[in-house]
């Protein structure tokens, strides 16, 4: 247990604000051991730090985490380091002293304390969707460039041989050339928190939870109630989350955006749903994806279609038996002599055409690979990892996308990457970015 000392401490340096980003610096270890922060010390921060931990060449020199409740197993990790409640004070007071950092935080605050992390020359990992907004995913995969740090998203199943191996098994021809893709995720999009609307109840604050910093960036609202929005329900709501595409989306399409070495943005994007509020994301969606074609695909445009909610696609125009169970997420890909199945993390299953030529015999499996010490070798040995910020911003652009066109229902959305911009509906443009609360600003990043 943190001491009511320390907590006081911690608490009372919560607001401390930078008045100035610094100039980008390129990422220098200050040894031969990797010094790494963790921000976001609970649930899927708990597991990062955790396994970062398990490489023999990591240091874990310093915790945050707006919930000071939520960093007592971190703490036990590395007594020694110092916990802060305001990632500014940490980047402050500890940024001569660490490398890296871990960032495990809610969905609206990845861009901000990722930017200014790249900005003092800090590698980062940063979990999945890469950010909030489509803008925010450009900036960070443009100053990954520009700073020289390495990278790597949190979808870490990229590194695991059920996701490598459909990867290399749509790269093989296993299929032949792709027509068309179809995903779909069991998740609900506000199925996390139970609810549709505000708490028109309002809890206490707990004591070790700074509300004030774990909104952040976001419009103000009242605490509301336990597990609503913290520590769990926060994926539900449009001001912190994004939903079920944004939760599974950078998962499921990752082997399929990998497997057909998909660089180009979509063209177009148009979606549905069973209706949508202000608050929370709709239970259901489908959002069809139509991309460039390239070489592992068949002529024309590639279409990708995303399900949610439970929706299941029909086996009709695949290689798959009438009558066939699916998984409960994954992806049909559909190729020119069989249909590949990838579940989500378990191993893809081939169905190929009564006339088909794959040797399946000949195909050589690859291993899993440990996604996190992936990372701390790059670090250490200053070569990017796949699965860094230009690959991670360019998958999450294509899922926020999708929660754009489910704002307008019907309507095809047709997206130049190169002006970030709709070009044929100016409203929807409203949401390629936020605006942030006052006193937070996203900074520059020229």
């Amino acid at each position: 247990m943190l001491s009511r000392r320390r907590f006081l401490k911690t608490a009372a340096a919560s607001t401390l604000c930078l008045t100035a980003a610094p100039a980008i610096l390129r990422a220098k270890n200050l040894n031969s051991r990797l010094q790494i922060a963790g921000i976001g010390c609970d649930g899927k921060g708990w597991s990062d730090i955790q396994e970062m931990s398990t490489h023999g060449m990591t240091d874990l020199v310093a915790f945050c985490d707006v919930d000071l409740a939520r960093t007592e197993m971190v703490h036990s990790l590395s007594p020694s380091a110092p916990i802060f409640q305001d990632y500014r004070e940490l980047f402050a007071k500890q940024g001569d002293k660490i490398d890296a950092v871990t960032i495990s935080t809610p969905d609206h605050m990845h861009a901000i304390i990722a930017i200014e992390a790249m900005q003092r020359g800090k590698h980062v990992y940063c979990q999945k969707p890469l950010t909030h907004s489509v803008r925010e995913a450009r900036q960070l995969s443009n100053l990954a460039t520009k700073s020289g740090v390495i990278t790597r998203m949190g979808n870490q199943i990229h590194s695991h041989a059920v996701y490598r191996n459909a990867a290399k098994a749509l790269q093989t021809g296993m299929i032949g050339k792709v027509k068309q893709v179809q995903s779909w995720c069991q998740s609900t999009g506000h199925g996390k928190s139970g609810f549709i609307d505000r708490p028109k109840t309002n809890a206490p604050i707990p004591k070790s939870l700074n509300w004030d910093l774990w909104l952040g960036v976001a419009p103000e609202r009242p605490y509301g109630l336990q597990d609503v929005y913290h520590p769990f329900g926060w994926r539900d709501w449009q001001d912190f989350g994004n939903g079920a595409l944004g939760d599974f989306g950078c998962h499921i399409l990752d082997p399929v955006y990998t497997g057909l070495k998909i660089t180009a943005a979509p063209i177009s994007i148009s979606a549905k749903s069973t209706g949508m509020n202000d608050e929370v994301w709709p239970a259901q969606m489908t959002v069809h994806y139509v991309l460039p074609g390239n070489d592992f695909t068949t002529d024309g445009n590639l279409e990708i279609t995303w399900m949610d909610g439970g929706l299941r696609p029909s086996l009709q125009g695949t290689h798959i038996p009438p009558g066939t169970a699916l998984p409960s997420s994954g992806s049909l890909v559909i190729g020119e002599t069989g249909t590949l199945v990838i579940p989500h993390y378990a191993p893809h299953v081939l169905y190929p055409s009564p006339d088909a030529k794959a040797n399946v015999e000949k195909f050589v499996a690859e291993p899993s690979l440990n996604h996190y010490h992936g990372w701390v070798d790059g670090c250490l040995s200053g070569q990017q990892p796949s699965d860094g910020f230009d690959y991670g911003g360019r998958l999450t652009e294509a899922v926020l996308l999708g929660n754009i066109a489910v704002r307008f229902p019907g309507q095809k959305l047709e997206w130049n990457a190169d002006q970030l911009k709709v070009t044929n509906l100016e409203a929807a443009n409203k949401w390629l970015s936020r605006d942030y609360r006052s006193g937070w600003k996203l900074p520059e990043t020229v």
